[in-house]
C-alpha cells in the first residue's frame, strides 16, 4: 500500500467551481494521471478528465499541475515532495467544459485558417525531392502533439482574452514557420500571412511556450524568431523598400489585399481563387458597441510629390514614411464618433 497525499483538485463548470480537498494513495513510479484515475475509482467518480494514450504522445491530458502547464501522464509524483500539497486545475487559458475539461476549439479555428502545404505546379505525387537538410530544418515541428500546453500557457491570449481573434499562438507560428522553410511550399506569401493574419508581431519572444513544450520543440528560438526574421527581411530589405518608394507601392500589395468584408481576404496573383479567413470574427456593429473598431478602414496613400520633370524629388525618395492620406479620412469631425476609433482605453466602459 502506497502513502496518501494531499490534493486539491478544480470541481466545477463553465458557471463556477472551486477546489476541493482529496486525500489520495500514491504508490512508486505513478503519475498524475494514475492520482486521477485513482481518485475517480474511489472518491469522485463523477470527476472529468480528457486523456487517451497515457504515454505523452496524443496531448489529451492537458492540465495546470502547482500552476505549470503540464501533461498529466508525464509529470511523476516523485518530483514532488512527500509533504507538498498537489493543486490539479483545468488549462486557464480556454473555457471550462467541466471539472478538469476545456474547450480548445479556438486552436482547431486556428488550424482551419492557416493556409496548407501548396504542392509545386508539375511535380506529380512521388516525385517530390528535397535534400536532407531540408528535411531535418522542419522536422522538428512535425513532433508537436497538439497538446496545446503553449498556446495554453502564451500570455498574448492568456491574459488578454480580446486577442485571441487576431493571434493564431505558438502552435500554429511553428506550422508557418515549417511551411515557409519548405523548398517545395509553393505559396510564397506565408511571411505576409503571418504578419497579417496570424499576428506575429504580438509575440515578444519570452519563451514561455518553449519552457512548457513536453516534446521539447525549441519554438522560439528555431520557429518564431526566424519568422519573425523572415518578415523584416521581407517587409525591410533596403532594396524592397527603396522599391517601394520609387513605385509607392508595398511588395505585400500583390499578395494580400484587405476586401471590404470582414470575413475573407481577396487574393492577388500569388493567391487567385482563394479566400482567406479574417482573424477578426466581430461585426463592425459589436465593435463599435465595445468602443474598438478594428474594421474601420484607412484611406488610400496619397500619390507622390513628382516634380515638373516627371523625376521624384530625392528628399521624397530618401523620407522613411510614404505620404498617405489622415487616418481619420478627409471629411473627419472632432470629437470622433465610436465608429472611427480603433483604439479603447483600458479602463473604459
Amino acid at each position: 500500500m502506497g502513502e496518501k497525499r494531499q490534493f486539491k483538485v478544480w470541481r466545477g463548470d463553465e458557471t463556477g467551481g472551486d477546489l476541493q480537498d482529496y486525500q489520495v494513495e500514491v504508490n512508486e513510479g505513478e503519475v498524475v494521471l494514475d492520482i486521477i484515475h485513482r481518485l475517480q475509482a474511489t472518491e469522485a467518480p463523477d470527476l472529468a478528465c480528457r486523456w487517451n494514450c497515457k504515454a505523452g504522445k496524443c496531448g489529451s491530458c492537458s492540465m495546470e499541475i502547482n500552476g505549470m502547464p503540464r501533461l498529466g501522464c508525464m509529470t511523476r509524483m516523485s518530483t514532488f515532495s512527500e509533504t507538498e500539497t498537489i493543486t490539479v486545475t483545468p488549462l486557464r487559458t480556454f473555457p471550462v467544459i467541466r471539472d478538469l475539461v476545456t474547450d480548445v476549439s479556438f486552436n482547431y479555428e486556428k488550424a482551419r485558417e492557416t493556409p496548407a502545404f501548396a504542392p509545386p505546379v508539375g511535380v506529380a505525387p512521388g516525385e517530390y525531392r528535397m535534400q536532407q537538410v531540408d528535411v531535418e530544418r522542419s522536422q522538428e515541428f512535425r513532433k508537436c502533439i497538439e497538446c496545446f500546453l503553449c498556446q495554453n500557457t502564451c500570455h498574448v491570449v492568456r491574459d488578454h482574452d480580446e486577442n485571441k481573434n487576431a493571434f493564431s499562438g505558438p502552435r500554429y507560428f511553428i506550422r508557418a514557420a515549417e511551411l515557409d522553410m519548405h523548398p517545395l511550399d509553393a505559396r510564397e506569401d506565408r511571411k505576409t500571412y503571418a504578419q497579417q493574419h496570424q499576428g506575429l508581431g504580438y509575440c515578444n519572444i519570452t519563451k514561455c511556450c518553449t519552457e512548457v513544450c513536453p516534446e521539447h520543440i525549441k519554438i522560439t528560438d528555431n520557429a518564431i524568431i526566424p519568422m519573425k526574421e523572415r518578415v523584416v527581411d521581407r517587409k525591410y530589405d533596403p532594396l524592397v523598400w527603396l522599391g517601394s518608394k520609387i513605385f509607392r507601392r508595398h511588395p505585400d500589395d500583390d499578395e494580400l489585399v484587405q476586401s471590404g468584408s470582414s470575413h475573407a481576404v481577396s487574393a492577388g496573383p500569388a493567391m487567385t481563387g482563394v479566400d482567406l479567413p479574417d482573424a477578426h470574427e466581430r461585426t463592425e456593429e459589436q465593435e463599435v458597441e465595445r468602443g474598438v473598431n478594428w474594421h474601420r478602414r484607412v484611406g488610400p496613400a496619397q500619390l507622390p510629390a513628382v516634380g515638373a520633370n516627371g523625376r521624384l524629388g530625392v528628399s521624397e525618395a530618401a523620407f522613411d514614411r510614404s505620404g498617405a492620406a489622415s487616418p481619420f479620412g478627409d471629411d473627419v469631425e472632432f470629437p470622433l464618433p465610436p465608429r472611427d476609433l480603433n483604439y479603447a482605453h483600458p479602463d473604459q466602459d
